[in-house]
């Protein structure tokens, strides 16, 4: 389950609603033209947290009929309600999801003994393996190294999703567990994450960035570090200006100008501003997106 994960990019009208041709394209084109090993589904970038049950259930059974067998999936079921979570958990896995993945449980000041039944009780209800997502920036949740021993002991939890900062930490993970699969979580950091010998990364501007990230693991596993930095500066000067513009809107801009229908956000997200787009149509060109 090694390489790039595009963390899915979900197409929605303005209503609301789940545009599925839109969404059946863009997945499409993370594997034809992106080039992508694999997508990550229902994460922050397909604004799982805005969506009812049905409306996930719809995006991992439409993500598995256009891409099972082609790429691996990872679905993220993670829910403040461990039912919902257990729920989708079962459903994923009779789709053929190749893992499970769950954020850390967020909002309320959750005790470790809490987050690791969490993980522990979708497990046992799934028979599926989970890949932890870290993500203390939006959660809340910093574990240390000895809460991730205690994670790790569980068989099924077979890695984490890293969107930390830490880089001490990671360092210190990697070394400690070989065999586990350890994904970058920030795009920005994708070299950091490759020296410090990740087994993969998933991140949402993979949707429009594959190719060029794809180049910069490539390069880190050749040794060309030097040619890889080059490739990373190129990278983050798209999201430099991706985060300018605004992240989801202006991601699924670039791809509604390229023809891929990728619709808008979900309300109470605001949609692309209009005056905006001759800046991304001069993204699309300069790097060639």
């Amino acid at each position: 389950m090694k390489g790039l994960y595009s963390a899915l990019l979900v197409p929605f009208d303005e209503n609301g609603a789940i545009k599925e041709n839109g969404l059946r394209k863009v997945i499409q084109q993370n594997i034809e033209v992106q080039g992508v090993d694999g997508l990550y589904v229902n994460g922050s970038s397909g604004e799982n947290f805005l969506m009812s049950t049905a409306q996930k259930k719809e995006v991992f059974r439409i993500t598995a009929e256009e891409a099972q067998g082609k790429i691996k999936l990872i679905a993220q079921i993670g829910s403040l309600d461990l039912a919902e979570a257990i729920e989708l958990g079962k459903y994923a896995t009779e789709l053929g999801y190749d893992s499970l993945s769950a954020v850390t449980p967020f909002y309320y000041k959750f005790s470790f003994e809490e987050i690791k039944n969490y993980y522990e009780t979708i497990i046992a209800k799934t028979d599926n393996h989970m890949i932890i997502y870290a993500i203390p920036a939006l959660t809340g949740v910093t574990m240390d190294m000895s809460q991730f021993d205690d994670l790790f002991e569980n068989d099924k939890i077979i890695g984490v999703k890293y969107t930390d900062p830490n880089l001490f930490l990671l360092e210190r993970l990697r070394k400690r567990y070989p065999n586990k699969l350890i994904f970058s979580g920030f795009d920005e950091m994708l070299i950091y994450g490759m020296i410090s010998g990740v087994d993969g990364a998933i991140g949402s501007t993979y949707n429009i960035n594959g190719r060029r990230s794809k180049e910069i693991m490539e390069l880190c596993q050749a040794g060309k570090v030097a040619e890889a930095y080059d490739v990373q500066h190129a990278t983050n000067d798209i999201i430099e200006k991706v985060l300018e513009l605004g992240l989801y809107p202006t991601l699924k801009e670039v791809l509604n100008q390229k023809g891929y229908d990728a619709g808008t956000c979900k309300k109470p997200m605001n949609g692309f501003d209009a005056s905006k787009t001759a800046d991304v149509k001069k993204l699309i060109e300069d790097f060639n997106l």
